[in-house]
């Protein structure tokens, strides 16, 4: 087993634990990062979804109104236009979802899950609580649910939801008078609901730890090669070459040249000492040649 094999194996199997810790440490690092990401990205969609319903009620619903009677235009839902609107932002985002969903929704579509369900009674129940995140069972495996309250802030939101008298007429009779009334100001009705599978987030992570992982990989093979240059150039050439030096002393042959190298690192004292033994040896069996016992 020679010089330039024992070293490369130390240095290939140091190489390869620190590629593998460095990698998991960024796997769980980018993990984070890639969570307080999808977070902010959740939180900017939201805001997003708060405008357009913001704008529907101020600025849209008043001038469908005088058509409720006999024409029920979605378009003049709150709820409506924020769904429409993130389907379009979803282009750019696909594995988003959002959903408003309501203990007492007027749509049957917007009830929630049990676990929605649940989340919008602690918000109920607390109303300090801003935001909640949990991690959610589907179809399509887990995903991290970020959930925000639904509180009526705008009287506006009453014209349909406070009782089936003053609500349009059209949606009374396309959605009846049973759901989606007895609505009241500051009640907490219900959650914006954004998912995002959690396998995004791995994905994220996993991409950065290859990336990683590649770039030191790729690092450490450099220094593989240029090590290895360096170690034939300054060790194992010096070294072959005492070696085959001193196997031709040892057999008596003293014609071969002194290894002649200026250095001052440990390849040069080596060689100074075998020089000198190499000498002395030549000496000492001339002076024996030429004792006539």
């Amino acid at each position: 087993m020679g010089l330039r094999f024992k070293y490369n194996a130390v240095l290939i199997a140091a190489s390869l634990l620190g590629v593998l810790f460095a990698a998991g440490l960024s796997y769980t690092l980018v993990q984070e990062t890639a969570l307080r990401d999808v977070e902010r990205e959740a939180q900017l969609m939201r805001t997003n979804a708060n405008a357009v319903r913001n704008y529907t009620l101020e600025h849209i619903e008043p001038l469908l109104s005088d058509d409720g009677d006999i024409l029920f235009q979605p378009e003049a839902v709150t709820s409506f236009a924020a769904r429409t609107v993130f389907e379009a932002v979803t282009e750019d985002f696909p594995k988003y979802t959002y959903k408003e969903a309501a203990l007492n929704p007027t749509n049957p579509d917007d009830l929630p899950t049990p676990q929605e369900a649940r989340m919008i009674e602690q918000f109920r129940a607390d109303p300090d609580l801003q935001r909640l995140t949990a991690e959610v069972a589907s179809e399509e495996g887990p995903v991290l649910a970020m959930a925000f309250p639904i509180t009526i802030k705008n009287p506006g939101c009453l014209n349909c939801h406070a009782t089936p008298d003053i609500a349009p007429p059209a949606m009374v009779d396309l959605y009846g008078t049973v759901n989606g009334f007895g609505w009241q100001m500051n009640e907490t009705v219900g959650a914006q609901i954004i998912t995002v599978p959690l396998k995004v987030i791995a994905e994220r992570a996993e991409d950065t730890a290859v990336m990683v992982a590649g770039v030191l990989a790729a690092s450490f093979l450099l220094v593989l090669i240029v090590t290895n240059m360096l170690l034939t150039r300054i060790v194992i050439r010096p070294v072959t070459y005492l070696t085959e030096m001193a196997e031709r002393v040892s057999l008596g042959d003293f014609s071969v040249a002194e290894y002649a190298r200026v250095s001052k690192d440990e390849i040069g004292s080596l060689a100074g000492s075998f020089n000198r033994m190499r000498r002395s040896l030549d000496r000492a069996l001339r002076m024996l040649e030429d004792d006539p016992q």
